[in-house]
């Protein structure tokens, strides 16, 4: 078994959250403790109320709700009244047995697990400190229900790696309501996959025929981090109406989004390796193939490969999207041979290795330097990472541009053996 508790300041969205997944079929309510009626005949506002009950007693706490996780190995058939004996008891453990707490199962992923949506504040308005409570009373309590209820043993992080949620359902205009679509998509890639900028959230999100869209940068949801999310049909192009990403349970902002970009930088590390050798595997195999086939044969091997381009249709960069890891990293990030360039050139070349180094400098003409949107519709400028580049580029000399002439009439001008070096530049 595998706990995992995440804290927050809303309960009405953790509630919200786990309701939406019922609504769809995905989630079914199997216990309310602490409620006075059975989960049957409990209403949504019955719920909310219960706990903003509490909340309100001490509104110092801003950290007040908790969402608790317990993920059980896939090969456990577990039946409800097992799980709900082990949410009791994993409850009593970390010391909310006398808190009000719901339960969900949930059918989302290919392994059977719960949700516990709870409060930190008690009756007396005082809270319960949950500084560490993962090791100190989670590991412990899990490890008793282990032993006590033979449950397959989750051996550390590990096993928590290999719990992985069923395929992303592809959101199809038309098929169902399109905001659920749209969140669905939403919900599953910001808690499943490790994107590090704006851009990689989006080449994800267009995997599933999402898209995220900040507005114009000169417009007033650009500058006040607003955010809204589409639907995108067969040819990328938005169909429907837009949604605002506050109208979504959980709130996926920017901001929110924004927050994950430094530690999914650490997540990530450890899965570049696996994803450098099946890209070399299956470049090496080129042979004269289009851009398409690549994709094609990336595609088989679980791995989304996107050709960001500017407005005039030229490729300056690639995308590649993980899905066996969940991660997403740009060629540049992975190492030169990962390159647009690099690949594109053997692409043109197919007697040319991946592993064979391109030495030879490219001009950069004003005209095609990239622009903010990926693959033309979207903003990347928020991360900055486009315009760092561009601004530590070593710059490419041409003795015939006027800057060059310039330079060499002022070297002829020195009147002084003494004279400062800068007055040179």
């Amino acid at each position: 078994m595998v706990a995992r508790i995440l804290t927050g300041s809303s309960i009405r969205g953790l509630i919200n959250y786990n309701e939406s997944k019922v609504n769809i079929g995905t989630a079914t309510p199997i216990l309310a403790s602490k409620f006075g009626l059975d989960i049957e005949q409990l209403e949504l506002r019955h719920k909310v109320a219960r706990f903003e009950h509490l909340t309100k007693l001490n509104s110092r706490v801003k950290t007040n709700a908790v969402h608790i996780m317990l993920n059980f190995d896939p090969t456990e058939i577990l039946a409800i009244e097992k799980m709900q004996i082990l949410a009791v008891e994993y409850m009593n453990g970390i010391g909310f047995g006398e808190q009000p707490f719901l339960v969900y199962k949930h059918e989302d992923a290919n392994h059977p697990h719960i949700h516990i949506v709870t409060t930190n504040v008690k009756a007396d308005s005082t809270r319960i400190d949950l500084h560490n409570i993962g090791k100190v009373l989670s590991e412990k309590t899990r490890k008793e229900l282990e032993m006590k209820y033979n449950l397959i043993r989750a051996e550390g992080h590990g096993k928590e790696l290999q719990i992985t949620p069923i395929n992303i359902d592809m959101a199809n205009y038309g098929e169902k309501q399109t905001k659920r679509s749209i969140y669905n998509v939403v919900t599953a890639v910001l808690r499943s996959y490790k994107f590090t900028s704006f851009s990689e959230y989006n080449a994800i999100l267009k995997c599933f025929n999402v898209i995220a869209d900040r507005g114009p940068e000169d417009s007033v949801m650009f500058a006040k981090k607003g955010l809204v999310y589409s639907i995108l049909d067969s040819d990328g192009v938005r169909i429907g109406i837009p949604f605002k990403a506050s109208s979504f349970a959980g709130n996926p902002i920017l901001t929110k989004i924004e927050s994950k970009f430094k530690l999914n930088l650490e997540k990530r590390k450890n899965h570049a390796e696996s994803l450098k050798h099946i890209i070399l595997e299956q470049v090496k195999k080129i042979n004269g193939s289009t851009s398409k086939q690549l994709i094609d044969r990336l595609g088989k091997k679980g791995i989304s490969l996107i050709y960001r381009q500017n407005n005039e249709g030229r490729i300056y960069g690639l995308t590649y999207v993980d899905h066996n890891t969940r991660c997403v990293f740009n060629g540049s990030d992975l190492g030169k041979q990962f390159s647009a360039k690099a690949v594109l050139e053997i692409l043109k070349k197919p007697e040319a290795q991946l592993s064979e180094p391109t030495n030879r400098n490219t001009k950069t003409r004003t005209n095609q330097s990239p622009d903010s949107s990926f693959l033309g519709d979207d903003h990347d400028k928020s991360s900055g990472d486009g315009l760092l580049h561009f601004l530590f580029e070593k710059p490419v000399s041409d003795p015939g541009s006027p800057l060059m002439r310039i330079r060499k009439k002022k070297k002829k001008k020195a009147v002084s053996k003494n004279r400062d070096l800068s007055n040179n530049i």
